[in-house]
């Protein structure tokens, strides 16, 4: 059952259009599944609420979304630090959905070249009336043009961030979150990081389906067994013992890469915060040495080793551009 997750920084009377409200929490979910021959397909739209007063929800879709949709009410800075925030984040196809307020009017060929500009030359620009069946339609495409990224992605070492766990009567311990990389099976030995805790996968549920195997893209239930409530908590890894997929950074040093319209530059003492993978890590520039930062992180940040990490770089009190860059070639410094 493929998924395409989908970024939709919008309203809700879009997303409703589109697909199926689910569960609520710092982001709203909409599903909408369709047979096509023997295969079931399901887009996963996901909406960040309390966009633009807060950015964190935004971020942790954008550590999930591979496309996007931009609903564009009106020309203002906060859609602006949308599209570079989508940008930066990688997610390269999607669509800008104009829709003015009635009697409103917005120039299409201004959306068009400010898109090129925050780096989304790849995206569409939707003017008219909203046809929620095409623009269904247009995610499916993109979904197949994906479909040979996704396939090598699952053959990937195992990275599951869970962004909550609880405990089930009758089932036991349950961590939720989405694959970001390769599958977990019923009856997997995984470890949960950095408390470096083993446990075994006792269930699995995606879109409240057991299952037998989750992959990339799916947002699973993981029931676990022999392990300790305490080593689980919002950002930690649930990975594969021995595959070595993270590593933990106390310090890092790495090259930024300034987000389109960025104009400002870190200084050293500046207090800033990196998002990936579903974490919020809070660091301070410690050095800037010609392009290259490092940064001491009040608690240790985990990062791919093959390099597949998105790393992007935020400070919280630069509005309207709150999107610094990204930090690329991210090393740590000594050893954890």
């Amino acid at each position: 059952m493929p998924v395409l997750n989908v970024a939709l920084v919008g309203s809700e009377g879009l997303a409703r259009k589109l697909g199926k409200k689910g569960d609520t929490r710092d982001i709203e979910s909409y599903v909408h599944k369709e047979t096509r021959g023997d295969e079931v397909r399901v887009l996963s739209l996901l909406r960040p609420l309390k966009f633009p007063e807060s950015i964190r929800p935004m971020l942790s879709v954008l550590d999930v979304a591979k496309a996007g949709l931009l609903e564009i009410r009106e020309l203002s800075p906060s859609i602006g630090e949308a599209m570079v925030a989508l940008a930066v984040s990688g997610i390269s196809r999607g669509s800008a959905i104009i829709s003015p307020g009635e009697g409103g009017w917005i120039d299409s060929g201004q959306v068009r070249v400010m898109l090129d500009q925050a780096g989304l030359g790849g995206w569409g620009v939707v003017d008219g009336e909203i046809d929620e069946h095409a623009i269904r339609d247009s995610l499916f495409e993109i979904q197949d043009e994906l479909s040979a990224t996704i396939e090598v992605s699952k053959s990937a070492p195992l990275i599951l961030p869970v962004d909550q766990h609880f405990n089930v009567k009758g089932v036991g311990l349950v961590a939720i979150g989405y694959v970001q990389s390769g599958s977990v099976s019923k009856h997997d030995e995984v470890e949960v990081m950095p408390a470096a805790d083993i446990g075994v996968v006792r269930s699995l549920q995606v879109m409240d389906d057991d299952v037998e195997i989750a992959i990339t893209g799916d947002r699973v239930g993981v029931a676990l067994r022999n392990l300790r409530e305490q080593s689980l908590h919002r950002g930690c890894m649930i990975c594969v013992p021995g595959e070595g997929a993270l590593e933990g950074h106390k310090i890092s040093e790495f090259n930024l890469l300034k987000a389109p319209f960025q104009s400002r530059s870190l200084a050293v003492g500046e207090v800033i915060h990196a998002a990936s993978d579903l974490q919020f890590s809070v660091g301070r520039v410690a050095q800037i040495d010609g392009g290259t930062v490092t940064v001491e992180w009040d608690s240790p940040i985990w990062i791919r080793k093959d390099g597949s990490s998105r790393v992007m770089i935020v400070h919280l009190d630069a509005m309207p551009m709150r999107i610094i860059g990204v930090a690329e070639e991210i090393k740590p410094v000594g050893l954890l």
